[in-house]
């Protein structure tokens, strides 16, 4: 995946595709099968991916991206939602 980053930040949809793009690649290689469409209100825990497929996305991510916003953050947080994961990747760019 490439950076498309303009200016050094990503905009929500801008993340959104690469969220949406980089989870149906994992849940790819994992064999899960995703739920589709990814909307905001899906829980994470319906999309198709267990733990360890949410581990390798992360991962995934911060490799595509450059950065880990669970690092980044002053506060824990665990996303219950799609959308709420996207948003926490657009409020904790570096």
């Amino acid at each position: 995946m490439t950076n498309v980053a303009v200016q050094g930040r990503y905009s929500e949809s801008q993340l959104r595709v690469l969220i949406a793009a980089a989870l149906l690649e994992v849940a790819l290689s994992c064999g899960a099968e995703v739920v589709e469409p990814l909307s905001d209100d899906l829980a994470l825990l319906e999309s198709g991916l267990d733990s360890l497929g949410f581990a390798i996305l992360v991962a995934r991510l911060e490799e595509d991206l450059g950065w880990d916003p669970f690092s980044l953050s002053d506060q824990p947080f665990y996303p219950v939602r799609f959308g709420e994961f996207v948003a926490f990747y657009e409020a904790n760019q570096p």
